[in-house]
């Protein structure tokens, strides 16, 4: 992973626990992404294991926890970071629908489209991208080349939309205009699994298209 000139970096997280919606649950391992310094890092969705996040993040200052999504793997591990480290979390308010069915409080801060987190010497955009759910986000940092997708996009083709609240050609749209304009070049670092890059995903939009997800 690119750092930036400041020291700013990406580092990874993996951790494991249950996915549950409509009734049915997995067993999933999530990927939690820290956008930092020496000094600071921006959580990028709290999922399963605090501990395990908080040692990773060592003795830096947690800037803020952005929630890619409200499914239950991504943020329930919230609360328990909120409580370690005092930190506002972040999601944005269409996701409040998948949020309130794991988490008794509300999130800290609405996340908004072109809102603009400043870590160190980069900055990280947030796009909208509804699809997987309604309120999804990414987080784009061109400073170091990379996208945090959550679950919009993998290496393979789009995020999963046989659920509630999500819809395949919702997201096929936000990929499409928010993601594939992206500069091929841009890794593409995922909720779950290996990461990509946009130029290895742009090919296929309309392999996903005919097979319908």
């Amino acid at each position: 992973m690119p750092t930036s000139p400041g020291g700013v970096r990406v580092e990874r997280v993996v951790t494991s626990g249950v996915f549950e919606l409509d009734g049915g649950a997995w067993d999933v391992d999530n990927n939690v992404w820290l956008l930092g310094d020496d000094d600071a890092v921006l959580v990028v969705d709290a999922a399963h294991d605090a501990r395990a996040i908080l040692d990773a993040v060592g003795g830096r200052r947690v800037a803020g926890i952005v929630c890619t999504h409200g499914h239950n793997d991504h943020v329930n591990a919230v609360s328990d970071l909120i409580a370690e480290t005092g930190a506002t979390a972040w999601l944005h308010p269409d996701d409040r629908v998948l949020w309130d069915q794991s988490q008794d409080e509300a999130p800290g801060g609405d996340l908004a489209d072109g809102q603009v987190f400043t870590v160190g010497d980069v900055e990280a955009t947030v796009l909208h991208t509804p699809g997987h759910a309604p309120g999804a986000c990414c987080l784009h940092v061109p400073a170091l080349g990379v996208l945090f997708s959550g679950d919009t996009l993998f290496a393979g083709g789009p995020g999963a939309t046989g659920r509630s609240y999500s819809d395949f050609p919702t997201i096929v749209d936000s990929i499409r205009t928010r993601l594939l304009t992206l500069p091929s070049a841009t890794v593409v670092l995922t909720g779950h699994g290996d990461p990509t890059s946009i130029g290895d995903e742009a090919p296929h939009l309309q392999e996903w298209l005919d097979r319908g997800h």
